[in-house]
């Protein structure tokens, strides 16, 4: 979910997914989501202390003090710059853009994020090093030598550990996640990987079966957060899913080696509640007569991120009668996709822009004609109306012989431990390997650790 703002998302809904026909809404992950959220800064001022802060369980926020307290903390607000910071911690303002300057051998001053936390350390009167600590990275340390400011750079000790979950839905995904022993923010990661053959607002019923094969990071040996799925199986009445990792960018294939991915996503916006679906004869609430109503309506929180459901090029960012705020995407093979009643639209979304399938293109709204906050999402092909509940998605090129072969490979050796039969040891480092891709080479699909790490096994049973 590569363009979405998962914290954004948070904000406005609870994951709790449809459950035996009951109409629920839940966030989606993000992308590229392994992160503890950072602090909030509910007091803007520098903070001088005394004595030590009490320690903390996680290494993300630790600062390597030396023994000593730092002299004054802050953390980071939204728009703050690091010289900007240093400043108002007691640097003068040509110490703190060289001190700011050198740090950026190690960070990237345009990761930083609010709620980071710089502890500033007094060499006499005048301030003599800072400390930043970067959630899921490592600790910074910058310290005057003289005229210069010297930065030293401790990365967190980081591991993998291989976990396998099996579980079934009794509530919301998050909570049967939950419930099966899991981090519930794996939720949002098999999310990730079934968002082409799922449609969160109405596939998910009460009963379905799940097994999850995947990796959690642990830094300075406490766990930190979901790394990636592996493999994934989802068992509803009538048809089971079952996808695995494979390759070096990091795509799902069914069992048979058929991409997952495809032309389009299931729907724009993974979790809310379908309202009204396609109609050629529908009362309108607005103008009180009947008329067809060529869109699903899919109601969400104003504010809610809507995501383009397939690559192409904006024809239209702009006012279009009763449509409100609307945003106009063509696609390949003569589709076209309409996202009416927005709030507002995505940063850079104007005609002749190019996006990727599930970019942010706006925010749910309720301009022009709506009663209430909702996104109309409509499909045309060949300029004619389609129900977009009922498009069948094309797929991705599938593997050549060559790759598919080597695929079931790895299928085979995490299959048993995807379905229970076997623990994730028997993927232990060096069970299975594939070589790096080179010159005639295949692509690595399942690849092991540089080094060997701790294996786990789900304490929970098979429900």
């Amino acid at each position: 979910m590569n363009a979405w703002s998962r914290e954004r998302v948070l904000r406005f809904l609870k994951l709790a997914l449809p459950v035996a026909g009951a109409v629920v809404v839940a966030p989606l992950a993000l992308t590229s989501w392994i992160e503890t959220p950072a602090a909030k800064p509910h007091d803007r001022e520098p903070v001088a202390l005394a004595t030590p802060p009490p320690p903390t369980s996680s290494p993300m926020v630790a600062a390597v003090t030396r023994g000593l307290a730092p002299a004054r903390v802050l953390l980071l607000r939204s728009g703050d710059t690091l010289g900007k910071a240093l400043r108002e911690l007691g640097f003068g303002s040509d110490q703190a853009e060289r001190a700011a300057s050198a740090a950026s051998r190690y960070v990237n001053p345009r990761q930083l994020r609010p709620g980071m936390r710089i502890a500033a350390y007094l060499d006499g009167a005048e301030p003599g090093r800072f400390e930043l600590a970067v959630a899921g990275k490592g600790e910074l340390s910058v310290e005057r030598g003289g005229e210069e400011w010297l930065p030293s750079w401790r990365p967190y000790r980081r591991e993998l550990r291989t976990r396998a979950v099996h579980g079934q839905l009794s509530g919301s995904l998050e909570s049967s996640v939950a419930a099966a022993g899991a981090d519930s923010d794996l939720a949002y990661a098999m999310a990730d990987v079934l968002q082409w053959d799922l449609d969160f607002n109405r596939d998910l019923q009460r009963g379905d079966r799940f097994d999850v094969l995947y990796e959690e990071v642990y830094l300075e040996g406490r766990y930190f957060g979901v790394e990636r799925v592996l493999a994934l199986s989802y068992a509803q009445t009538g048809r089971k899913l079952e996808v695995f990792r494979y390759g070096s960018a990091g795509a799902f294939y069914d069992a048979e080696g058929r991409p997952s991915e495809k032309m389009f996503l299931r729907a724009p916006l993974p979790y809310s509640r379908v309202t009204s679906k396609f109609s050629t004869h529908r009362f309108h609430p607005v103008l009180k007569v009947s008329r067809p109503h060529y869109g699903v309506d899919y109601g969400a929180p104003v504010g809610t991120p809507v995501r383009v459901t397939a690559a192409g090029t904006v024809v239209s960012a702009g006012w279009d009668g009763g449509g409100g705020r609307t945003v106009k995407v063509r696609h390949a093979n003569g589709y076209l996709t309409g996202y009416l009643h927005l709030s507002r639209f995505a940063e850079g979304v104007r005609p002749g822009t190019r996006v990727r399938q599930g970019e942010l293109i706006g925010y749910v709204g309720a301009t022009g004609l709506a009663t209430g906050p909702h996104l109309d999402y409509r499909v045309q092909r060949d300029g004619a109306w389609i129900d977009p509940q009922s498009l069948k998605s094309v797929p991705s090129p599938p593997l050549d012989q060559a790759q598919l072969a080597d695929f079931r490979r790895v299928r085979d050796a995490l299959r048993p431990v995807l379905d229970g039969a076997a623990d994730p040891s028997a993927i232990a480092a060096g069970s299975v390997v594939i070589a790096a891709a080179g010159p005639g080479a295949l692509e690595p699909g399942w690849a092991v650790h540089d080094s060997p790490v701790a294996l786990e096994t789900n304490s929970t049973t098979r429900k």
